[in-house]
């Protein structure tokens, strides 16, 4: 479940990634397992993390600092998610409006 911004191709191992965003491999394959993010994979499985999973990743983080258990964290992600498309398509109405 990860946001829609930013740049979906994966493209940090799972290593990488962890220490980007300051997390243990564990807890990455965690978050996913739950169904909070969705990293790419490589035709041979391996994960690769993109930056809009970082971004994910990070905001996780946050929101565990304020005690969200796991339906809180969800429901923050696709909430914060459906905004950023709502924000999109009332941005793109008005571009359109102007012509």
């Amino acid at each position: 479940m990860a946001p829609d911004t930013g740049d979906a191709a994966g493209v940090y191992a799972i290593s990488v990634a962890a220490e980007l965003v300051g997390m243990g491999k564990q807890h990455l394959r965690l978050d996913e397992r739950k169904g909070l993010l969705e990293p790419g994979r490589t035709v041979g499985g391996t994960r690769l993390y993109s930056e809009q999973d970082l971004a994910t990743l990070r905001r996780i983080s946050t929101v565990l600092q304020e005690s969200l258990n796991l339906v809180g964290i969800r429901a923050v992600l696709e909430l914060e998610a459906a905004n950023r498309r709502l924000e999109r398509e009332l941005a793109a109405a008005g571009a359109r409006r102007k012509r």
